[in-house]
């Protein structure tokens, strides 16, 4: 809930810190910037450019939370989870602490949902740019605040108090990553590599994943984030039928670049069921000195 992380949210013009008032019907910031909170739970907070772009829609989001909810991603969420994990026993955070976990372009909540599962006690910020998906992530978890923003301007986060900064399969802002984090602060980011979902690229007529993507990641954080650990492949296969094939699509990009009936075309042709391997790449990060 948004009251569980109001102490970590600020205003995303000036960065000044926010209150409720109106019984929670409103954050307002000491420069006097007022955002209304939506009924269902989140907040939208955004600089005076408003936002650029309204990312995923309610199909993508349905498509997104059917393939999820089916499990089988269950190792990449396992893998975030852990590396959560280990990043606040590398920061020395203790057990009895209430760490600030907060997922950049959290979609559905899914993943932020089953860290806060397993960190007991942590609470959770979810950012992204759609409203469809804030709606979700209002209800995944007790313990998140929903918020709407744009993850390439300044985050409406405070300085220096996020203790674990997750990003699966979204936009990376290093420069504001380096910001909120904690000293000791990590960020963990979960890359698709190449030959994830190879199976599907031919018949479908989707674009694979181009090579040396985490050493650009790598690269393009220098200055404002430095690797903590050695990045770490995870690759599976996966059983799909149809039904979990096009929801796949439909929640990725792809799914904006060919015509619907097209791909109910190329997808009705696979066979029922097939085996896909799904691959990416773990990479934590910390502030560089």
């Amino acid at each position: 809930m948004l009251h569980d992380v109001i102490d970590v949210l600020a205003d995303p013009i000036d960065g000044t810190p926010l209150r409720a008032e109106d019984d929670y019907r409103r954050l307002v910031s000491e420069s006097g910037h007022s955002y209304d909170i939506a009924r269902q739970g989140y907040v939208t907070l955004a600089g005076g450019a408003g936002l650029r772009h309204s990312g995923d829609d309610v199909e993508m989001i349905r498509n997104r939370e059917t393939f999820l909810s089916r499990g089988h991603f269950a190792p990449f969420v396992e893998a975030v989870t852990h590396a959560v994990d280990d990043a606040l026993e590398d920061a020395g955070v203790p057990d009895d602490a209430h760490p600030v976990i907060c997922e950049v372009g959290a979609g559905t909540g899914y993943y932020l949902a089953h860290t806060l599962d397993t960190v007991v006690g942590a609470r959770g910020v979810g950012l992204d740019v759609s409203v469809p998906a804030a709606r979700h992530l209002a209800k995944c978890h007790p313990r998140v605040g929903a918020v709407v923003a744009d993850a390439w301007s300044r985050l409406p986060l405070r300085d220096s108090s996020v203790d674990v900064l997750t990003v699966i399969f979204a936009p990376r802002n290093a420069e504001e990553f380096a910001r909120v984090l904690t000293p000791g602060g990590e960020v963990v980011v979960l890359t698709a590599d190449a030959g994830h979902l190879s199976e599907l690229r031919e018949p479908l007529g989707i674009i694979d994943v181009e090579k040396g993507k985490v050493d650009r990641l790598i690269e393009q954080a220098s200055g404002h984030l430095a690797v903590r650990q050695e990045p770490r492949t995870i690759e599976f296969p996966m059983t799909l039928d149809q039904a979990s094939i096009a929801a796949q699509i439909g929640m990725s990009p792809s799914a904006r670049h060919i015509e619907p009936a097209e791909l109910r075309r190329r997808i009705e042709a696979l066979p029922p069921t097939m085996t896909v391997t799904a691959r990416a790449t773990i990479t934590r990060l910390g502030r560089a000195s």
